[in-house]
């Protein structure tokens, strides 16, 4: 969990989370659905697959492995999680290499190449100094005094190289450049992808959600049906053919955006109610606990939908099923 959230978010998720499934045995054994809804909100959802694909991985063998290379080779594990699961819990000589790593590593070394081409010299750096005896004989202290070393000392902006054990032999800091490293190439902008979803309410005012495919962005999690995320604009017309069903849609107000690691997605919202006996594919949900279920690009399209919640369709949103022309959600006209 904490490998791309906060220690705030993370804290009580966690203890929920352990007292669902207590022990690696019981993930391994529960449905998928299940573990989908207890990551809900947490983002980055590959992470909750490959932990429970990881958990019937280790399951079937019968315990952890404990070296490196099988650690490796378990789903969902990449080389940084091996080294630090391989360093911290069964006591391997290996560093492993992350933020904080490598900014110690290429200011003790004055690595000014920039990252992440740098990378593979940096962990070979820093991995050299497992080589010292102090080290090996406490690879777990050592790793974790590295960590710290970084997180409170070497920090990315004004470190305090007064009180740094290691200012002596830092190459950066006697050069006059520790703060300007590591260096990184300037990211380019993330291309912005659109996407049209669809709310339909029932009678009891419950929300139709539907499983999106086990594989790619949010796999597995339940969310409002819609059209697939593609850098151009969907006009309304071809928007509707991934409607769940052929009604008069009210295009609500406002535009619901989620940044992802490579793209920021822009969302727009049409709404409509089922009419008796629409036999529509999916799960229906009461509000509540769509609003548990959902993750967080998801929630983003919940906030536009309050006011339809609260108080009915009525005069929220312009109807779009007209034979009429209509503009485009997303710039441009049908």
């Amino acid at each position: 969990m904490l490998q791309q959230t906060t220690v705030a978010t993370v804290a009580p998720r966690w203890r929920r989370f352990l007292e669902r499934f207590p022990s690696v045995q019981a993930l391994a054994a529960a449905p998928w659905a299940e573990v989908a809804e207890e990551w809900a909100g947490l983002g980055y959802y590959a992470r909750a697959r490959n932990l429970h694909a990881c958990a019937q991985a280790v399951a079937a063998r019968g315990g952890f492995p404990d070296t490196v290379e099988g650690l490796r080779a378990l789903p969902g594990i990449g080389a940084y999680t091996a080294a630090a699961v391989g360093a911290i819990a069964f006591d391997r000589a290996v560093v492993p290499l992350d933020g904080n790593v490598e900014r110690v590593t290429s200011r003790v070394e004055a690595v000014d190449e920039p990252l992440p081409g740098a990378r593979p010299r940096l962990a070979a750096l820093a991995q050299g100094w497992m080589a010292q005896a102090a080290a090996v004989a406490r690879p777990a202290d050592f790793v974790q005094a590295l960590f710290d070393l970084g997180a409170t000392i070497c920090t990315p902006r004004k470190p305090a190289c007064a009180i740094c054990p290691w200012t002596g032999d830092c190459a950066g800091q006697r050069a006059g450049i520790a703060e300007t490293l590591p260096r990184k190439v300037a990211k380019r902008a993330r291309p912005v992808k659109a996407g049209v979803h669809f709310l339909l309410l029932d009678a009891q005012g419950r929300i139709l959600l539907r499983r999106r495919p086990p594989s790619g962005l949010l796999g597995g999690m339940l969310g409002l049906p819609g059209t697939p995320w593609r850098e151009e604009a969907w006009p309304l017309r071809e928007a509707l053919e991934h409607a769940p069903a052929l009604l008069p849609w009210q295009a609500l107000p406002g535009e619901a955006r989620h940044g992802f690691t490579h793209f920021e997605l822009r969302m727009t919202l049409l709404a409509a109610v089922a009419p008796p006996g629409l036999n529509a594919e999916g799960e229906w949900l009461t509000a509540e606990a769509a609003s548990l279920a959902l993750p967080g690009a998801m929630q983003r399209l919940m906030v536009l939908a309050e006011p339809v919640l609260a108080h009915g369709l009525a005069d929220h949103g312009a109807a779009v099923a007209s034979g009429a022309p209509r503009a485009s959600l997303l710039g441009g006209v049908e």
